[in-house]
């Protein structure tokens, strides 16, 4: 057969599955508000817990899209890739060893700041621009006149 198959091969799918569970483990172990128990993040996710342990476990399961949506974001990371993609797993898993970092020494504020001038900047909307958000010129029912 040439083309695409209505299946993936047996291979790819163990291979998902086992990064996902990897990466399931990974988080809820080094988060910064962790490490989590099974029981705890799948409260926080509002998943159940039978759920992250067969999804940890060697068999894996078919894990559900909205499931892996909801651990990602109960985690603040909007970024639901980092189950499946390599790159954003990186990418994220750097970003929450700098928090950690940042809690440990116990920071109370960061400022950001980039090393080159932003691109041009667009001009707001007129209904987020601040000096059309007047009672007189916005209600919820009309948007405030394109200046």
């Amino acid at each position: 057969m040439t083309g695409w198959q209505s299946t993936p091969p047996n291979g790819q799918m163990r291979a998902a599955k086992t990064s996902v569970a990897t990466r399931l483990r990974y988080v809820r172990h080094h988060h910064p508000e962790g490490p989590f128990t099974l029981a705890t993040l799948a409260e926080r996710a509002g998943v159940s817990k039978r759920a992250l342990t067969s999804a940890e476990s060697a068999d894996g399961t078919n894990l559900t899209i909205e499931t892996l949506v909801k651990v990602a974001h109960s985690l603040g990371m909007q970024r639901w890739a980092y189950f499946l993609d390599e790159e954003v797993f990186t990418q994220v898993n750097t970003e929450l060893e700098i928090v950690k970092e940042v809690r440990r020494r116990g920071a109370q504020s960061v400022a950001l700041r980039t090393a080159s001038p932003p691109a041009q900047a667009r001009p707001l909307h007129p209904c987020l621009n601040y000096r059309n958000l007047s009672r007189e010129s916005f209600s919820p029912h009309k948007l405030p006149a394109t200046p």
